[in-house]
């Protein structure tokens, strides 16, 4: 007598791999991780948790302002960084209140004003702050800094490097304002993502002053070594502040056409 059939069985992997996996080579984005039945393979979610608590780090851990400042201080020799703090007393609430972030605390003001008292007209002041990732500032805002000073023009004065803690963006109105100086340069951490946590932004404002809007300023985004680097970031800088200049304004009104020979361009 035959033996039964017995179907073979079907080929049917834990993992099913995405067919643009090799896709992943590109882009650190979180993109063709492929499905364990309906569900993301275990080694994808447990990358995505760790990604995610990197994330909250960058946003959370407090700046090691004397590394920061040790890191500055030869760059700028003999003048040492002004360390400087916003209105928000901590972290949590520099997160719960924007607002405090953008706004120096009185002490911190006071101390600016006698600052500026004693600088002989600069063009230029750069402010190095914490922002939304503190991990990004502490790996990348000295390099950036460096790479800043050293392809400054020669008719362009750099003022004091402020470093501030519990910053936003607008608080570089407030610095540049009491400092009087026509254009402030903000290097700040941006909002961290879950392919990267370390990205640092750079906002250039003419004639800064509280009220200023971000229509009022041009961004240098994703300053890191796998995006922006600091060299490629530091030139960009100085194109801007050199069309700044000529044309007298930032912002929507000036377009970054640094990069030649760009699609992008008209």
């Amino acid at each position: 007598m035959d033996a039964p059939l017995i179907p073979a069985p079907r080929p049917d992997p834990i993992v099913t791999a995405d067919p643009w996996r090799v896709m992943r080579a590109l882009t650190p984005a979180r993109i063709a991780l492929g499905r364990a039945g309906h569900a993301l393979p275990t080694r994808e979610r447990l990358a995505c948790d760790a990604a995610h608590a990197r994330a909250r780090a960058a946003v959370s851990m407090p700046l090691d302002v004397d590394a920061l400042c040790r890191g500055i201080g030869p760059l700028t020799a003999p003048h040492a960084p002004l360390v400087l703090a916003s209105a928000a007393a901590d972290r949590a609430g520099y997160l719960l209140r924007p607002d405090l972030g953008r706004r120096l605390a009185g002490e911190s003001r006071r101390r600016l004003e006698q600052c500026a008292q004693a600088q002989n007209g600069s063009d230029l002041v750069l402010v190095v702050a914490d922002g939304l990732s503190t991990t990004a500032v502490a790996r990348h805002a000295v390099p950036l800094v460096a790479a800043i000073l050293a392809m400054r023009p020669s008719d362009w004065r750099i003022g004091p490097i402020a470093v501030v803690e519990q910053a936003r963006v607008a608080i570089g109105d407030e610095i540049g304002a009491v400092l009087g100086v026509p254009y402030v340069a903000v290097l700040i951490g941006e909002r961290p993502g879950m392919s990267c946590q370390d990205s640092l932004g750079i906002y250039l404002t003419r004639d800064p002053r509280p009220g200023r809007t971000d229509a009022e300023r041009n961004c240098l985004s994703n300053v890191h070594p796998g995006g922006l680097t600091a060299d490629a970031a530091a030139s960009r800088l100085w194109w801007l502040l050199g069309e700044a200049r000529r044309l007298g304004v930032t912002g929507v009104a000036l377009k970054d056409r640094s990069t030649a020979g760009s699609r992008l361009l008209p």
